[in-house]
């Protein structure tokens, strides 16, 4: 195996050592901003906290940050050393110094501190596992290929959580603070961490270091060696456990086991075909009367060699666009559909489908193809052309399929990575924005070049994945600003309507069960009560300018209780003390001075006269805290608030989810799609999902989003790749027909 690296790097003209340096200088690059992410959306979040309760606690928190933002050039040196270091490392340069890795025991808080980072590494881990297999394996090449031992990857899971910890070592948070920063980060590398492993990945399998499966066997004592390595010289002092060496291993999973799922996927498909699934099922073989090529095993009839049935495919690659469409709209099953049409494309070559049959593998390919598309149109909203594009893709996945399986199994295959990048670009996309319109047009063409120039060369795929992956990449950026602009509205409104719900309560305290002139009354109902809820907006709750305006509202009802006893004199002087603020009191509800004056001498004539009538008022309803978008149609689907029908543990769960996290939504019209968390409101602990595009599609609590979970409208198991969704559904739903069988 090293000598096959070796020459397959030295065939493309890369040194090993050099690419391991362009690999660092590829990492650094782009991890390098991740510390400098952290500290601006925490203090937000504690600024948001201080208005809504100001404590010791969190002024203390706030006083920590701000020291940390001052050191943050430091920080951000250190992560990149540590970064490049790790490289440094992994090409046998220099090895970490373990003399800043305290020995003996440590405190409670440096072991809550530790086992919050060993669960960030398995967080990372669990998030991008697939392309860390991919990357592990090829990192492993790498290390043999320059001489020495097995290595592990620089920047894998535990690596990326170890230099977190170095480089916060030393930082004094508190137990509420730590974990804000544990979340920020973990959220800061899902922006960046994609790409730079499918980057990486690119970059060595282009220098020839590929995932060699017939490694894959290797067992688990020998994959066990290197992470616990990995964890006790870089690790920066991860604390590690059983359970913890367990989650190393799962890491090293290799792309073996992904074909042990494949062959399980195979055996259900075989199980089906022979007539175990449900006959009025979505996977039934073609009824009685249907056309379509005879499976194996057909007595008298010849089996179809494979470059007889690829001649076909390659006939009618550039046909069937029409019946696949069709067929994609729910008409027909898709896989019959390609029957079909191989049928058709048998015939034009001068055969006798009667007197054929398809070999099991082939059967295989053309059902898992045709189930998949099936699959990935269904879970995803692909509006619009999206579909006649992805009809057009059916023929030239068919004969990829019927090549090389791997495109079942390798998550970097060129035509996965395709159809994931496309159906990205579409998902959501109705071409409403020009940029929307240039991703579609991108889409459209890569389709197109696919469809005339692909013959057994997966590079087409590559190149045209690659082009649409550029486009995606600028589009992500575009969707960021879009989430931050939602996030602001919502936030908005939320913190408007937090002010109202206080005022609302801070005028019921005082005016409840009191007999008041209907002048103050109404002076107390319309602009005080609108006034405080702008002092509240600007200054947080507790403030010294709250504090007045509440001052300002007990004096006026002390007044007035003052003027029902006749006593003039003192009703008088406390009037004119108050002019100033009552005066501001009317300005912030648009009234000018001269209206002021005016309101100030009702006021006065009405206290003058002890025997004017006074009543207890009724209160008005409270508002509710809730958005006032279009959010409430789906809810509608799970009632009221007060009788959701939801499992609290599915609750809990949903609440523990990070930003960035996707899930599968059906709206209203019964269309489903990706969604994404992009932001939770620090003041309600709600939910805003977007989309695809950045547009949002919901804001909800936990609550409320485990009941659309319950009723069927929100999958919160999603893959993160289209690709991976598409054929987890399809396991799914074999899986439903062998149970039932």
């Amino acid at each position: 195996m090293v000598m096959q690296s070796l020459q397959a790097s030295h065939a493309r003209g890369v040194e090993p050592a050099r690419l391991v340096e362009e690999l660092k200088r590829i990492a650094v690059e782009q991890l390098a901003a991740v510390p400098d992410g952290l500290c601006r959306p925490i203090e937000e979040q504690l600024q948001d906290k201080l208005q809504l309760v100001s404590s010791t606690a969190q002024r203390k928190d706030l006083m920590t940050l701000l020291a940390l933002r001052q050191r943050n050039a430091t920080h951000v040196m250190r992560f990149r050393e540590l970064i490049a270091r790790s490289f440094d490392d992994f090409g046998g340069r220099t090895l970490m110094s373990r003399s800043d890795v305290p020995m003996g025991l440590v405190s409670e808080d440096e072991l809550g501190f530790h086992l919050a980072g060993q669960r960030l590494a398995e967080a990372i881990g669990r998030r991008y596992q697939q392309p860390l297999e991919l990357l592990d394996l090829r990192f492993e090449a790498l290390s043999r290929a320059l001489g020495g031992p097995a290595s592990t990857n620089p920047v894998g899971a535990v690596r990326l959580a170890g230099a977190f910890l170095r480089t916060f070592h030393d930082a004094d948070m508190s137990e509420t603070l730590q974990p804000m920063f544990f979340r920020q980060y973990e959220q800061e590398l899902t922006k960046v961490l994609g790409d730079l492993y499918a980057r990486l990945n690119s970059q060595l399998a282009a220098s020839g270091f590929h995932a060699d499966l017939r490694g894959a066997g290797a067992t688990k004592q020998a994959q066990q060696a290197p992470i616990e390595h990995e964890q006790a010289t870089h690790g920066a002092g991860l604390v590690t456990s059983q359970p913890a060496a367990n989650a190393g291993v799962d890491l090293f999973r290799t792309s073996a086991e992904a074909r042990v799922h494949h062959q399980r996927l195979r055996d259900q498909l075989h199980a089906w075909r022979t007539g175990a699934g449900d006959p009025e099922g979505p996977l039934t073989q073609a009824q009685p009367g249907e056309s379509q090529l005879p499976g194996p095993g057909t007595a008298g009839r010849r089996q179809i060699r494979p470059d007889e049935l690829l001649s076909i495919a390659a006939l009618m690659q550039h046909e069937g666009a029409r019946r696949f469409d069709v067929a994609l709209s729910g008409d027909q099953a898709l896989h019959l559909a390609i029957r079909e049409h191989l049928l058709e494309g048998a015939r034009n070559l001068g055969m006798d489908p009667d007197q054929m049959c398809l070999a099991e593998h082939d059967e295989d390919a053309i059902d898992l193809v045709g189930l998949m598309f099936e699959s990935l149109l269904g879970t995803h909203a692909l509006i619009g052309q999206a579909r006649k594009l992805f009809a057009k893709l059916v023929m030239p996945y068919v004969r990829v399929a019927l090549t090389d399986e791997n495109l079942f199994v390798r998550a970097d295959h060129p035509a996965r990575r395709l159809l994931d990048a496309l159906t990205l670009s579409c998902e959501s996309n109705d071409g409403a924005s020009p940029q929307d319109r240039e991703l579609l047009q991108h889409a459209s063409a890569a389709v197109s070049r696919v469809v005339a120039e692909y013959n057994e060369d997966l590079a087409i795929f590559d190149l045209a994945a690659s082009e649409l992956q550029d486009l995606l990449q600028q589009q992500r950026r575009r969707a960021e600003v879009v989430e931050r602009r939602s996030a602001e509205t919502v936030h908005g409104r939320e913190r408007l309507l937090q002010a109202r719900l206080q005022a609302a309560a801070a005028l019921a305290q005082r005016i409840s069960a009191r007999s008041l002139s209907p002048v103050v009354a109404q002076f107390l109902e319309e602009h005080w009560q609108h006034h405080y809820v702008q002092v509240l907006l600007r200054d947080s709750q507790g403030s010294e300018r709250c504090v007045q305006v509440l001052a300002l509202a007990d004096e006026l009802v002390g007044i007035d209780e003052a003027a029902a006893r006749a006593d003039g004199a003192s009703v008088a002087e406390r009037v004119l003390l108050l002019h100033p603020g009552l005066v501001e009191c009317l300005s912030s509800s648009g009234l000018d001075d001269q209206v002021a004056r005016e309101w100030m001498a009702a006021l006065a004539r009405a206290l003058a006269f002890p025997d004017a009538p006074r009543e207890v008022r009724a209160l008005s309803a409270m508002a509710q805290l809730a958005d006032d978008g279009e959010d409430t149609r789906l809810l509608q689907v799970v009632g009221g608030h007060a009788a959701l029908d939801y499992d609290p543990a599915v609750a809990e769960r949903l609440a523990g989810l990070g930003a960035g996290s996707w899930m599968r939504l059906v709206d209203e019209s019964g269309e489903e799609g990706s969604v994404k968390i992009a932001w939770i409101s620090p003041l309600t602990s709600r939910l805003l999902l977007v989309n695809r595009r950045g547009v949002r599609k919901l804001v909800a609590s936990p609550q409320q989003l485990a009941a659309l979970v319950k009723a069927g409208k929100l999958l919160d198991d999603a893959a993160d790749l289209p690709f991976d969704q598409a054929m987890r559904q399809v396991r799914q739903r074999l899986s439903e027909v062998a149970e039932a069988a």
